[in-house]
């Protein structure tokens, strides 16, 4: 088997970068500034194509730190597992833990969707200060209307 292309219907490597970078909280012109200094445009073409050579998934894994395996095997269904997973460390029928990470991967993933999910809520927290602001200001347009 050819390892440059990989089977039509196993994966799509340009769906499996765009997720692991928008987990990863990473626009598409920072991981092409951390890809050689790719363009915006060449990191999406390439997350929106089936296929992608080793060399260039090689240099994708570096920007998003990762290993190209990884990206050649996501799949989000393992992410959210891992994720429901470990927020049930503890089994109160034994009094013991367990750990369901045995590698430094999906612990890397994890940090890494735990930091997006703080900046979307940064983010939600901005857009319900701007919304204040904005009733705000449209309360004092409608006092000095009223003078």
């Amino acid at each position: 088997m050819n390892n440059e292309i990989f089977e039509h219907n196993e994966v799509h490597l340009g769906h499996n970068v765009q997720r692991i970078r928008e987990i990863s909280g990473i626009k598409q012109y920072e991981l092409g500034q951390r890809c050689n200094g790719w363009s915006q445009q060449q990191i999406s073409k390439l997350e929106q194509s089936e296929f992608i050579d080793d060399a260039n998934v090689a240099i994708l894994a570096a920007g998003l730190g990762v290993t190209p395996e990884f990206i050649k095997n996501f799949k989000e269904e393992k992410v959210v597992y891992n994720i429901q997973s470990n927020n049930s460390l503890h089994d109160s029928s034994t009094q013991h833990y367990r750990s369901t990470i045995n590698n430094e991967v999906p612990k890397k993933l994890l940090e890494l969707f735990e930091k997006f999910l703080e900046e979307d809520r940064a983010k939600t927290e901005s857009i319900a200060n701007l919304s204040k602001a904005v009733l705000d200001l449209a309360e004092e347009v409608k006092r000095l209307k009223g003078k």
